[in-house]
């Protein structure tokens, strides 16, 4: 850990400390050697404080060099670890946490640490989708941001955000909507919960934070695997069947529409309901899974009523992360449809 911020002659020291924990990523690669090598990981997260002196204006960044790690190639182990380490230090007086990381899988580690962060300090995510020496690198203005969110008093208890080109997501709701474009974070049927303009915080909404769940043991995380399979028209369901043999604890499928699959597949559905959690998420950016509108076979009300679990407004990827962090907990089926109803929704409803 070393304090890379350095504030400028004469300048007062800032009276806060943020924690900055460095995984690796876009935001730090820069071109390979040999000609037509890419780019890859080299910059430390020490490298991307000295690139943007504002931050001293901010805060004091405390840096923790987690890893190097593309962010396709961090674990849900990993992501367990970081939890806890933004937990320890959020107990030694920090205003709050960046996570820096690859863009491939903001949105999963944001989920994942809002899921599991005890404190009500800011955590964000952020990174880049412009290495840092392309012309227009994100890098440095996303991290300005960043900092700037985690230090600010009003997104405590926001639970953790993503911060990307000035906007704050919510984890709940954000997906990475675009493979190249500085704006690809979206949160498709809800927009940004803010946004940073002239070096300040503006919310726009607010989404009560949900209690913390248990960090599992990471020795019960490899013990949890969870599958998550896709359904396209005309699917046969053979891979829905040869999930159990496969070692499977539970299966995420992302359906049609607002839940459906082919007529053919229901029975699949309740043979897997026999031996593992089956949560039915959509393929769909927007919306969530229904629970009482269709009655058709396949329809969301037929497999609802053979077990399968309803994910709501979750991605199958997060809801993927959460029946593995449940599994891996060792908590009851009752428990996980518990923990189900109350993450999956992501909203509050007035109508209930």
């Amino acid at each position: 850990m070393a304090d890379a911020a350095k504030p400028v002659p004469g300048q007062a020291m800032p009276d806060k400390r943020v924690l900055l924990v460095s995984t690796g990523g876009t935001i730090t690669m820069t071109p390979a050697t040999a000609a037509g090598g890419g780019i890859a990981p080299t910059l430390t997260g020490e490298d991307l404080v000295r690139a943007v002196p504002e931050l001293s204006r901010i805060a004091d960044i405390d840096v923790h060099a987690y890893s190097t790690k593309p962010g396709a190639s961090l674990t849900l182990e990993d992501l367990v670890r970081i939890a806890g380490l933004i937990d320890a230090r959020m107990e030694q007086g920090y205003a709050g946490a960046v996570v820096v990381q690859g863009t491939d899988t903001i949105e999963e580690t944001a989920f994942v640490l809002d899921t599991l962060v005890a404190s009500g300090r800011p955590v964000v995510v952020t990174g880049a989708m412009r290495g840092a020496a392309a012309p227009g690198a994100d890098g440095p203005a996303n991290l300005l941001a960043a900092v700037t969110v985690a230090g600010s008093a009003i997104a405590s208890d926001l639970g953790t955000v993503v911060v990307l080109n000035d906007e704050v997501h919510a984890a709940r709701h954000v997906q990475k909507s675009h493979t190249s474009a500085p704006s690809a974070f979206t949160s498709p049927g809800f927009g940004p919960i803010g946004c940073v303009i002239e070096g300040r915080l503006h919310l726009y909404a607010w989404l009560p934070r949900l209690a913390a769940l248990p960090r599992p043991a990471n020795d019960a995380i490899a013990d949890a695997a969870v599958a998550l399979v896709k359904i396209t028209l005309g699917d046969d369901g053979r891979l829905l069947d040869a999930l159990p043999a496969l070692g499977y604890r539970g299966v995420v499928i992302e359906a049609m529409g607002a839940g459906h699959l082919p007529a053919s597949l229901a029975d699949a559905v309740s043979r897997l309901n026999a031996t593992m959690p089956v949560v039915l998420a959509s393929r769909v950016a927007a919306g969530p899974v229904f629970q009482r509108a269709y009655g058709f076979p396949g329809s969301e009300m037929d497999l609802i009523a053979r077990g399968a679990i309803p994910g709501g407004y979750l991605t199958g990827g997060k809801a993927c992360l959460l029946l593995r962090l449940l599994l891996a907990s060792g908590v009851s089926p009752d428990q996980i449809r518990a923990a189900a109803a109350e993450r999956c929704n992501g909203v509050v409803s007035l109508q209930d």
